[in-house]
């Protein structure tokens, strides 16, 4: 099982990740102004992911029983932290994919006063199970009987990458931990918007460019002390300074941006590997390089434990870094609070000076 340490993660050797395909060289704005940005096709004609094989990830992860996940369960936790914070009550929300059976029970949990909720996804077999794993979870909470739940299946063949869902139909739009597998962000995110009513909030969380830093050292070392170079096995990531502009691009309005480090710990990388693929994490790259040698494989997961175990004892484990971040908006709205007018100051902050000396 160790080969498939990389045959399923063989993705993170750069320092901006997203799948099989090194642009650690390109600049992350030139990537994504090759992306279609007409009107009548807002989506990018680089597809980077195969939406089907992600589908079909999913679809192979919803065949794991439902289980308190460290990762998913942590995220959408803070994901719906960020809802509670909003001031203004919400009734509709739409949660797309990811970790969004985590998101729903966090509604309940954290008492939102979400009253209908609509969960969508790629993977029919994923939809599925999360329909049984609800019913459960409600048979435990009868509270959570109170929110109204339905659950969408999206086009996976679609190249639109479209959420299929009708305009000013939701209040909140939720994206946890499934962003980063989108092939045109923006688009999607454009998709969002239109989705939300006027003021309407969107959070997402997905993950970033630090994210298995430790296993992309194991893997760069294995592949240079074994085949004597690197080849390029990492998928580009969203890279923070980034993540504002695609809020301004998708017409978000008063947009932040912040970012999380979560460590897990596990006992060996083969259990890495195994948590990535229950979650449906593994790599979706068009064209990727399908196989690692038994060796490659071998000498990475040693250089992962050699290099990042920790303790002594038999409770020693291995750490992996997963950065998360965290990006919110509001759809538009004439009463939303508007930037004063440059130039309309009436205080000067060198009059702050003053004010200090008296």
């Amino acid at each position: 099982m160790v080969i498939h340490v990389l045959r399923a993660l063989g993705r993170r050797t750069s320092t901006v990740v997203r799948g099989m395909v090194d642009i650690s060289n390109i600049d992350r704005d030139l990537y994504a102004g090759m992306r279609a940005t007409s009107s009548s096709c807002w989506y990018s004609s680089v597809s980077v992911f195969d939406t089907g094989v992600k589908a079909a990830q999913r679809s192979r992860a919803a065949q794991f029983p439902v289980e308190p996940d460290p990762l998913q369960d942590e995220v959408a936790r803070r994901v719906v932290e960020r809802i509670q914070d909003c001031s203004r009550d919400f009734k509709d929300v739409l949660v797309l994919g990811g970790a969004g059976l985590q998101v729903l029970k966090s509604l309940v949990e954290e008492r939102t006063g979400i009253q209908r909720a609509v969960l969508a996804d790629h993977s029919k077999s994923m939809i599925e199970r999360n329909m049984q794993a609800w019913d459960a979870f409600v048979k435990e909470h009868p509270k959570a009987s109170a929110m109204e739940v339905e659950f969408h299946e999206m086009d996976a063949a679609s190249p639109q990458e479209d959420i299929g869902t009708d305009a000013s139909s939701f209040d909140v739009v939720v994206s946890c931990l499934g962003l980063h597998w989108v092939n045109d962000i923006p688009g999607v995110m454009i998709q969002c918007k239109k989705s939300l009513r006027p003021d309407g909030f969107f959070v997402a969380a997905l993950l970033g460019g630090d994210t298995l830093q430790e296993l992309r050292i194991a893997c760069t070392l294995a592949q240079q002390e074994r085949e004597g170079g690197v080849s390029p096995r990492t998928s580009p990531f969203v890279r923070v300074r980034d993540a504002g502009n695609l809020l301004t691009r998708a017409g978000m309005q008063i947009a932040s941006v912040d970012v999380d480090d979560i460590i897990v710990n596990y006992p060996d990388a083969v259990s890495l590997v195994q948590h990535l693929r229950r979650m449906g994490e593994t790599n979706a790259m068009v064209n990727q390089r399908s196989f690692l040698s038994r060796d490659t494989a071998l000498a990475a997961a040693a250089a992962y434990t050699g290099m990042f175990r920790e303790g002594e004892s038999s409770q020693n484990h291995i750490p992996a870094t997963y950065q998360v971040i965290y990006m919110t908006g509001w759809s538009p709205d004439e009463f939303q609070p508007k930037p004063a007018t440059r130039g309309s100051a009436t205080f000067s902050f060198h009059d702050l000076t003053k004010l200090k000396q008296t």
